[in-house]
C-alpha cells in the first residue's frame, strides 16, 4: 500500500487524526516517539532553515531534502507536507508533487494565496482569482497517483470563504482547509459548505483559530488537525529558559537526569533513527478520539 493510500484510509476512519508540526530532524525524532503523524509545516521550516518568517522564503528543492531526510528516518510515519502555493508556478507545483510522491511523502496542502504570501494566521493575506487557483491545483491533481491532496483556501471575506469552500469540495481533492477560521460557529458553517468532504483544521498558538480537543473537532465534523508549531514553540521556549539559567549559574551546566535531557538520553532518541533500528510506531488512543 502506498504512502497515500495508508494516509487516506486513516482520514476515513472515525475521529480526527492529528499531524504534529516538526521543523527538523531533530523536533521529528521527539514527535515520533508520542505520534504515528507528521506535518511537514512551513512556519517551521522556514524558522529552522532560514531563520526567517513565514512569508514565501522557502526554495521548493530545500523542502523537498527535508521530507527525503525525514522519510527515510521514518518510514512508517504518515507525512503531509506544506507546499505553500507550490512555488508560485504550477508547472514548479506539478515537479515538486512528482518529486515528493515519488520520495514517500503521504500528502501536500496546496493553497490560494498570491504572492507576497502570509501564514495563514497572519493579516493581509491575498488570494488568487479562484479560476487560477483551481487550474494549478488540477495540473496537480493529474500529476498526483495516489497522494493525497489538501485543496486550502486563505480567503477572509465570509462570502468567498463559503464560495472558495464549496468550490473546493467540488473537485477531485481529498480534504479542504480553510485557514486562519476564527470560531466554532466557522467551523460548523464549513462543513456544511463542503458536504462529505473531508476537512482540515490547523491549530497553531497564538493564532486566529479557537483552541480546541480532538473530542471537540470531531463532534465538529473534522477529520483532520495540524498542529504546526507545538515542537517549534516550546523548543524556543525551553532554550531560552535554559540559557537564562545557565547565565545565572555562573556557565555551571545543570546536573543531567530527571528533567534534564543529557548526551546519553539524546544519543538514544537518535540512534532509533538508523535503518535497522526503525521503531514500530506505538498506537495511541489520542490518535484517534
Amino acid at each position: 500500500m502506498t504512502y497515500g493510500n495508508k494516509l487516506r484510509e486513516q482520514i476515513a476512519e472515525p475521529g480526527t487524526t492529528p499531524l504534529i508540526g516538526v521543523y527538523d530532524m531533530y523536533s521529528a525524532s521527539v514527535a515520533a516517539a508520542h505520534y504515528d503523524g507528521m506535518f511537514v509545516s512551513g512556519f517551521g521550516f522556514a524558522a529552522s532553515y532560514y531563520g526567517l518568517p513565514d512569508i514565501g522564503f522557502i526554495a521548493w528543492p530545500d523542502m523537498v531534502a527535508f521530507v527525503q531526510r525525514l522519510r527515510g528516518a521514518f518510514p512508517r510515519h504518515h507525512l503531509l507536507v506544506d507546499i505553500d502555493d507550490g512555488y508560485v508556478d504550477p508547472e514548479v507545483a506539478c515537479h515538486v508533487v512528482e518529486g515528493l510522491e515519488r520520495m514517500g511523502a503521504s500528502g501536500v496542502i496546496l493553497e490560494d494565496q498570491k504572492r507576497p504570501r502570509r501564514c495563514g494566521h497572519a493579516d493581509g493575506k491575498q488570494v488568487l482569482p479562484l479560476t487560477e487557483y483551481l487550474e494549478k491545483l488540477e495540473m496537480v491533481l493529474a500529476t498526483r497517483k495516489d497522494l493525497v491532496v489538501v485543496a486550502r483556501t486563505d480567503a477572509t471575506e465570509e462570502a468567498d470563504i463559503i464560495h472558495r469552500a464549496q468550490a473546493l469540495a467540488a473537485t477531485d481533492a481529498d480534504v479542504v482547509l480553510v485557514d486562519g477560521v476564527r470560531s466554532v460557529e466557522w467551523i460548523e458553517r464549513i462543513r456544511k459548505a463542503v458536504g462529505s468532504k473531508p476537512l482540515l483544521f490547523n491549530q497553531i498558538a497564538g493564532g486566529k483559530s479557537p483552541r480546541l480537543s480532538l473530542t471537540e473537532l470531531t463532534e465538529l465534523g473534522v477529520d483532520l488537525a495540524i498542529y504546526s508549531t507545538p515542537c517549534l514553540f516550546a523548543a524556543h521556549k525551553a532554550m531560552d529558559t535554559a540559557l537564562a539559567e545557565l547565565r545565572l549559574a555562573d556557565g555551571r551546566l545543570p546536573a543531567a537526569g530527571g528533567a534534564e535531557v543529557g548526551v546519553g538520553e539524546s544519543t538514544r532518541l537518535l540512534t532509533k533513527n538508523i535503518s535497522r533500528h526503525h521503531p514500530v510506531p506505538v498506537a495511541r488512543e489520542s490518535v484517534k478520539v
